[in-house]
């Protein structure tokens, strides 16, 4: 049913804009014979004004509607104002262009918008019509929103994942090019996590279901692509504002134009009227209202193409002015990919039970950490009543007694006194009150960090490396990826405070940003000017706090993000200037009576149109 009424919804309003091409192809031709025909001068008349009621009509009604709500002053009341004006004066073929062309400059840039929107929404095409479900030993298909968690689905070779997943059969090649804007294609194997909205190019996979639909990564896409441009930037708002003061003051001088000079200098009101007109049709802001927001839209597009989805104008206006930036460690600017390096149990503590135990209490969490411990033990019954404690670790009950994995600050919340100081990433285990040992773990840097760094280094002032692990490996981290300034052991309220500290010290209107992925970087992204979020494994809690989502958990998207803000602000400046530089030559040489309507509207509906596609640049940003 969906499908019919929007099927019946396109077609009706391509209908629609076929009649108003009709009309307005009718009014150009009307008035093509009135200015050619020998019909009288009422024969001209009739012609003329049935000609400009089929280009203005809507104009007209709209200008109607806005005087009876007291919202007089937009660019359809300058239309119609100066076209009328025209008419009083005599001017019949140019009030009639005026309206035509500024109709048909208003409806190009309306095109020209739906194709960018066409363009995102087409990049955003990311659902599954079906899921493929596996109930004993057959295939049953279902709406994606009827999946739960833990069912098993098999995803055919050509075929869209449906939802978030584990595979746990199968290998086969995935294009991600829609989600992270990565062109190659990934290979993934058994107990690999796998992305709705992925293709699957080679073999078939039978996934298990580790998130509903609307927890998926597609649905989390199409959500930000919606609400995209909900938060408008400060020069949106400046312009909106500008607008609302520009055009009463733009009347109220066409008037003093008009009516000023033949009273003081008893100049020829006819001419003096016609320079009026000129100033109001090149002073419709049309360009300016319009090329900003949509330059900040397609912006967005672009970012969405690259596989960044930016939650608002304002977000990526504040990234064209970053001061600091300051990275999280694990699974942000490492791998995320832990390996277990040392098993020190407590003496009368075996190393299989010591793993055992830790498995036990990370069997249900997604962090690198349990993954990794997980590899490096059978299988095992998970602890009850498992608790995250943001920033130390996991704390449950195991066989009815208390468990404990974390770091030091968890083992003194379970009131275990001593315990060795180790650096590195280290989970320390204690079970019914007693200490059992701890697990060293090891993590590299994904393969674009140090380049990433490199690269911020020639863009913002500053990067810093803020993580809650230990010190020393911070300390290596950093020294690794070549960023100086470094803080490590903090949980999330000593993240809060260096992130503050920052901010304080930051120059005037500098922004701070935090890139993060865990549950415990969900405070400091909402605290940051802007939260930057791993999109593709990170924690429902930073999706949400953050304002910007990379879906590819790459930190070179984070350059790219930069870059691509900064092209869009660029184009935005050209608009404006531009924009401004050719109304001023075109009224100055109007006030000469050098220029003349037709020049008006030209250079009107032009610089419009320039603009607007000016403003569609960023939809093909590329960053080779």
């Amino acid at each position: 049913m969906s499908t019919h009424c929007q099927c019946c919804h396109a077609d009706c309003s391509s209908r629609f804009e076929w009649q108003e091409w009709a009309f307005l192809g009718a009014g150009g031709i009307l008035l093509l014979a009135g200015v050619w025909l020998p019909v009288g001068f009422w024969g001209k008349m009739a012609l003329f004004i049935a000609a400009y009621l089929c280009c203005g009509s809507e104009v007209l009604l709209t200008s109607f509607h806005n005087l009876r709500r007291a919202e007089v002053f937009d660019e359809n009341f300058l239309m119609t104002l100066a076209t009328l004006g025209a008419f009083a004066i005599g001017e019949y073929p140019e009030g009639v262009s005026v309206m035509l062309f500024y109709q048909i400059g208003e409806k190009l840039q309306h095109y020209a918008s739906g194709q960018s929107r066409r363009k995102i929404t087409a990049l955003m095409d990311l659902r599954s019509a079906f899921a493929r479900v596996l109930q004993n030993g057959s295939e049953q298909k279902i709406s994606p929103l009827e999946v739960r968690v833990g069912q098993t689905l098999r995803v055919r070779v050509g075929e869209r994942i449906p939802l978030d997943g584990e595979v746990l059969h199968g290998e086969s090649q995935l294009d991600l090019s829609s989600l992270t804007g990565e062109s190659r294609p990934v290979t993934v194997r058994p107990a690999q996590s796998v992305l709705a909205g992925s293709i699957n190019l080679s073999g078939v996979l039978d996934i298990r279901a580790t998130k509903t639909y609307t927890n998926s990564a597609v649905a989390q896409i199409l959500e930000l692509a919606e609400h995209a441009s909900s938060k408008k930037s400060t020069t949106e708002k400046f312009l909106t504002r500008f607008a609302r003061i520009y055009t009463p003051v733009v009347v109220g001088l066409a008037l003093c134009a008009a009516v000023l000079p033949p009273l003081l200098v008893q100049g020829n009101w006819h001419d003096w009227i016609y320079k009026a007109l000129i100033f109001l049709v090149i002073s419709c802001p049309c360009a300016l209202v319009l090329s900003v927001p949509l330059g900040f839209f397609g912006g967005i597009g672009g970012a969405a193409h690259h596989g960044i989805l930016i939650k608002g104008g304002s977000y990526l206006e504040l990234l064209t002015r970053i001061g600091t930036l300051c990275f999280d460690k694990t699974g942000t600017l490492t791998r995320g990919v832990f390996e277990v390096i040392s098993v020190v149990p407590a003496p009368g503590t075996s190393q299989e039970h010591l793993l055992h135990l830790a498995a036990a209490a990370e069997m249900h969490s997604n962090h690198p950490i349990a993954k990794a411990i997980l590899q490096k033990t059978q299988s095992v019954a998970g602890a009850d009543h498992v608790r995250e404690i943001a920033g130390e670790g996991l704390a449950g009950t195991y066989q009815g007694k208390s468990l404990w994995a974390g770091n030091q600050s968890l083992m003194k919340r379970a009131g275990i006194k001593q315990v060795p100081a180790i650096t590195g990433t280290v989970v320390y285990v204690a079970y019914d009150g007693q200490y059992q040992g701890l697990i060293e773990l090891g993590d590299r840097l994904k393969e674009t960090a140090q380049a990433t760094i490199t690269a911020l280094k020639g863009l913002i002032t500053q990067v810093a490396l803020v993580s809650g692990d230990n010190p020393a490996a911070v300390q290596k981290t950093a020294q690794e990826a070549g960023i100086e300034a470094y803080f490590g052991g903090l949980l999330p309220a000593g993240k809060m405070q260096v992130l503050e500290d920052f901010m304080a010290q930051a120059p005037a209107k500098t922004s701070t940003v935090f890139v993060g992925d865990g549950v415990n970087d969900a405070p400091v992204l909402k605290r940051a000017d802007v939260g930057i979020a791993m999109g593709g494994a990170g924690a429902d809690a930073a999706l949400e706090a953050a304002d910007v989502v990379l879906m590819g958990d790459e930190p070179r998207q984070v350059v790219t993000a930069i870059q691509l803000a900064r092209f869009t602000k660029r184009i935005i400046k050209q608009n404006i200037w531009f924009a401004l530089g050719i109304k001023v030559v075109v009224l100055g040489l109007g006030i000469a009576g050098l220029a003349n309507i037709w020049l008006a509207v030209f250079a009107d509906v032009g610089v419009s149109l320039l603009a607007v596609v000016n403003s569609l640049r960023p939809l093909y940003y590329s960053d080779k």
